[in-house]
């Protein structure tokens, strides 16, 4: 799930390989609001997991949005 996350930040929006880490915050990898609605979008279109873009602002790190992922039962 990670790893889907990852590959999501990096390619579709931009963010720094290297920034990706669990431990990561919203802030350390630039993830504005507009990015936040963005990543939303793609995990609906791209994994199927319904996140509204108001959860994934109310997960502090990369690692939560992980757990947010898992719960919605990703199908990988």
């Amino acid at each position: 799930m990670f790893e889907q996350l990852k590959s999501i930040l990096v390619d579709k929006l931009k963010v720094s390989p290297e920034a990706v880490t669990p431990e990561a915050t919203r802030e350390e990898i630039e993830l504005d609001s507009l990015a936040v609605v963005e990543l939303s979008l793609m995990l609906e279109s791209e994994l199927g997991l319904k996140i509204s873009d108001d959860e994934l602002v109310e997960a502090p790190t990369v690692g939560d949005i992980v757990v947010l992922m898992e719960q919605r039962g990703a199908k990988i």
